[in-house]
């Protein structure tokens, strides 16, 4: 068991280290955030190279603990670098993200020279590790709130994650199980959470090095995975004004003669695929000519449905209308409803009603 585990974990980081020089050095079109991708997996494999030494060979020199510890301190701050560069479409490296490394890089340096861990290892297990952690800790928070409108986004079923996001997504869970594993190492839990983290690397590796070389990440009918969002993406590239009439006269008389957005399960790359056009076409025609993201549009269709349903006489309650419009739950209707009429569903309504007696 421990041959496989050992076979398993060394892998992973001779991948890890594969995947970040490739990132450095050969792939095309060079992007901030490649590099800042990179440098985090070549961090993450030193990290988790000490800890594979460690695991299976206690007595391994101290000066391997020094280095494996040192490419800890810069984990999280560049998988933080590396989130927000994608999501804030950031090209160059900021001054103060440069003053941030300069200021740890010093921090390490001078520490490491002065009190090395091979004469003070009290002083690096009981100081430095505590100090490296809480900088470890700090990014991986700050590096989840900014994560939290694509958690949010997530979590409702309405809502349709891009590529994109999905990539993400991924990255910041395995960070935060990894650092989670050391995290508890640290705090005195069994040395089992201490070999979790490169179990969960190498995994995610496996993953990461798939979703890269293959252009997709977890599904097989997306076209392309980028690192960037589609405003970089087709930055250079976009509809021409004549196009995009085309294509919005084709979306509107679809979603009103065939009614499209009835479909509670409706997703993007259907509405797509009915128009004979990319996802990401379709995706890039909204947001650049209507300002709105997918979701927005087809709630949109369903609300003024759901408003000429409430005009007629039925026997639908409010609930049924929404779910009649194409809407999985109650509390979506409403909160869809009073966004775009600012009125809740009853007020509609009793509006309706006063108007006609």
């Amino acid at each position: 068991m421990n041959g496989l585990l050992f076979f398993i974990t060394t892998l992973g980081v001779f991948n890890g280290f594969i995947l970040s020089s490739y990132l450095f050095f050969f792939t095309k079109n060079k992007t901030l955030s490649k590099y800042l991708m990179g440098a985090m997996i070549f961090c993450l494999s030193v990290r988790i190279g000490k800890s594979i030494l460690l695991y299976f060979d206690p007595e391994i020199h101290k000066i391997y603990l020094q280095i494996g510890l040192s490419a800890c301190l810069f984990i999280g701050p560049f998988l933080y670098f590396y989130l927000k560069s994608v999501l804030q479409n950031i090209k160059t490296f900021p001054q103060s993200w440069k003053s941030i490394l300069i200021v740890l890089l010093s921090f390490i340096i001078v520490f490491g020279a002065v009190r090395p861990y091979h004469n003070f290892p009290e002083f690096w297990n009981s100081y430095m590790v505590l100090s490296i952690y809480i900088v470890w800790l700090i990014s991986v928070v700050a590096a989840g709130l900014i994560m939290l409108p694509s958690f949010k986004k997530a979590m409702k079923k309405e809502e349709t994650l891009n590529p994109s996001e999905k990539w993400l997504i991924a990255i910041y869970t395995a960070n935060l199980i990894i650092a989670t594993a050391f995290f508890m190492a640290f705090a005195g839990f069994p040395m089992a959470y201490y070999i979790t983290g490169p179990i969960v690397f190498s995994f995610f590796l496996y993953l990461l090095a798939y979703g890269f070389f293959n252009n997709q990440l977890f599904d097989s009918e997306q076209h392309k995975v980028d690192l960037q969002f589609s405003n970089e993406k087709y930055a250079n590239k976009k509809i021409e004004s004549s196009e995009a009439e085309s294509l919005l006269t084709q979306l509107n008389e679809l979603m009103q003669k065939q009614a499209l957005y009835t479909n509670p399960k409706l997703k993007l790359k259907e509405v797509a695929q009915a128009m004979d056009i990319p996802h990401h076409r379709l995706s890039q025609l909204l947001n650049d000519n209507l300002g709105k993201s997918y979701v927005a549009f087809v709630n949109e269709y369903r609300i003024e449905a759901a408003c000429k349903l409430m005009s007629k006489e039925h026997d639908l309650s409010l609930e049924g209308v929404g779910y009649e419009v194409g809407f999985k739950s109650k509390s979506t209707f409403y909160s869809s409803f009073k966004k775009i009429k600012a009125l809740t569903p009853a007020q509609y309504q009793q509006q309706i009603r006063a108007t006609s007696s």
